[in-house]
C-alpha cells in the first residue's frame, strides 16, 4: 500500500515523536523510507544572511534519523533540499513517487507565527500522494 513514506523533518519535538508512527508504517508495509529536510530559502535579501539552520546541524540531524530508524531494523535515505517547505516537500514526494508523507503536526518555520499552518495546509493540498498529520 506505501510502498514510499516521504518524511520531511525539522528539529521540532513533534518531528521527533511522529519518527515513531513512521517506523510502524515503513516496519508493516515494508516501505523504503526517504527523509527529507528543506533548507528554507531566505525571503528577501535583507535576510539572506540569516541561516535557519547550519549544514552541521541539518547533517547532525539527518544522521540522527537515520541511526534511529537503522536501529529498528530500517533503512533510510536522505535527502537535503532547498526552497520553500511546503512547494519542496510536494515536489520531492512527487519526484520520488511517494505513497504517504509523514509530518509533526508543527515544525518548519517556527519563526512566524502562522508559517506552520500554511506548510501543513500546503502540503496537504498539494501533495500528490496521501498526507498523514502526527499530532
Amino acid at each position: 500500500m506505501f510502498k514510499t513514506v516521504l518524511f520531511p523533518m525539522d528539529q521540532s519535538r513533534e518531528a521527533r515523536e511522529a519518527a515513531n508512527v513512521v517506523a510502524n508504517i515503513v516496519k508493516t508495509y515494508s516501505s523504503r523510507l526517504i527523509l527529507l529536510y528543506v533548507l528554507e530559502e531566505p525571503e528577501d535579501e535583507s535576510s539572506a544572511g540569516e541561516i535557519i539552520s547550519s549544514p552541521e546541524t541539518v547533517a547532525k540531524l539527518l544522521e540522527g534519523a537515520k541511526s534511529f530508524f537503522f536501529q529498528q531494523g530500517i533503512e533510510a535515505q536522505i535527502l537535503e533540499q532547498q526552497g520553500k517547505p511546503g512547494f519542496t516537500i510536494c515536489d520531492v514526494a512527487d519526484e520520488v513517487n511517494a505513497n504517504l508523507i509523514v509530518m509533526g503536526c508543527r515544525g518548519f518555520g517556527l519563526t512566524e507565527e502562522g508559517v506552520t499552518d500554511r506548510v501543513i495546509n500546503r502540503v496537504i493540498n498539494l501533495a500528490p500522494c496521501s498526507v498523514l498529520i502526527v499530532p
